[in-house]
């Protein structure tokens, strides 16, 4: 877990300040350097494409961009998730039934579909479109596991405690309830935030994501797989710089999952 930590750190750090360790930009055209292979210039050390752009500050700037939609997206998810799974599991009754069954529809809904229907709506290539879109999706089943444990929660002792002490609602919910789900929350946060940097991967990959001349690690691995045979850095550089991503993410949300589980403990 600490390594995986200390993986995120490296490429957080790289996405921030890695394009300033270089004097060109991402959208800046070499002539005099087409399709390079990795290590034949020290000018572009990871290579270029065909148009002659670095594909190192293009890799770093791509890993940025994902970075940034897959962190806000999740935290979007994730306040939606959790005020919508508390509401429901807190009142109960027949508002909790109608909330669940448009989670319900909501999750019938193709994935595709919702993103098509935005990107008709406001425009492709929109960076606000496609966290609209990504978060669209990324707070169900967080909703539903809230949902749960609010429901478990509420029947506990000490919220009993704290109503007849003459909490209102609102104030038991903030206090008591939302620090116990907390951990919970932290654990499935880290472990969407890959989900959702694979949901924007996915659509970029699909030309339905960020337009160019900016790109995403999901945008350079679509035009990496066109090259695949005549240049395949520009394939497998991207692609290894996502899997290391996830990998990382995936092995950091499972330790989280270790340390905070109190039945384990």
């Amino acid at each position: 877990m600490v390594l995986a930590a200390a993986l995120i750190a490296v490429l957080a750090l790289l996405a921030l300040i890695g394009p300033a360790t270089s004097p060109y930009s991402y959208s800046t055209l070499d002539w005099a350097h087409l399709s390079i292979p990795p290590g034949l210039t020290a000018e572009h050390w990871l290579g270029t494409d065909a148009l002659g752009r670095d594909l190192y500050v293009r890799t770093v700037y791509g890993l940025r961009l994902s970075l940034i939609i897959g962190v806000l997206a999740t935290a979007v998810s994730v306040l939606i998730g959790v005020a919508w799974g508390m509401l429901a599991g807190w009142v109960g009754g027949r508002l909790d039934a109608w909330m669940m069954r448009v989670v319900d529809v909501l999750y019938a809904l193709p994935y595709l579909f919702i993103v098509l229907i935005l990107a008709a709506l406001f425009g492709r290539g929109n960076l606000v479109v496609l966290l609209l879109a990504i978060g669209a999706v990324g707070w169900l089943t967080l909703a539903r596991v809230v949902r749960a444990q609010t429901l478990s929660l509420k029947r506990r002792e000490f919220i009993e405690a704290a109503r007849a002490a003459g909490l209102s609602g609102p104030q038991v919910l903030w206090r008591h309830v939302l620090p116990n789900l907390a951990g919970s929350i932290a654990v499935y946060a880290t472990l969407m935030v890959p989900q959702m940097i694979v949901y924007e991967s996915f659509l970029s990959f699909l030309g339905l994501g960020v337009e160019p001349p900016q790109a995403s690690l999901g945008s350079l691995i679509n035009a990496g797989a066109r090259q695949m045979l005549t240049a395949p850095w520009l394939l497998l550089v991207p692609a290894s710089v996502l899997i290391v991503l996830l990998l990382s993410f995936n092995i950091l949300g499972d330790g989280l999952r270790d340390v905070l589980d109190a039945t384990r403990r």
